[in-house]
């Protein structure tokens, strides 16, 4: 069962928060794995997509002036995003960005 904090995204949108001067990359958990690729740690799956965190971070800061709280990094389209900050506002941004649905319990 999900708990109501779950967030089942494609693997190249990255949720990452800001925390006064720090970047904190949220790890998951693999949901669905159709093609039963190994786990990549987050460096390896950056460069699986010519980014890494710097440049991601770089990019965030462009953003909504480095504002705390959560963004959506789309590494596959070089795509950024300011959600808000709480996290039910990133549950929000993907939906508008075409990625979930609400719950419908």
């Amino acid at each position: 069962m999900l708990s109501s904090d779950t967030i089942i995204r494609p693997v190249y949108y990255q949720i990452i928060e800001r925390r006064g001067k720090i970047w904190a990359f949220k790890e998951g958990e693999t949901f669905v794995n159709w093609f039963n690729a190994p786990d990549l740690d987050m460096e390896d799956l950056f460069a699986l997509f010519d980014t890494s965190m710097e440049k991601i971070a770089a990019e965030l800061r462009r953003i909504n002036g480095a504002k705390n709280g959560y963004y959506i990094a789309n590494i596959l389209d070089k795509k950024y995003y300011y959600c808000g900050v709480e996290w039910e506002d990133v549950k929000l941004k993907l939906r508008e960005l075409g990625i979930g649905r609400p719950d419908p319990v």
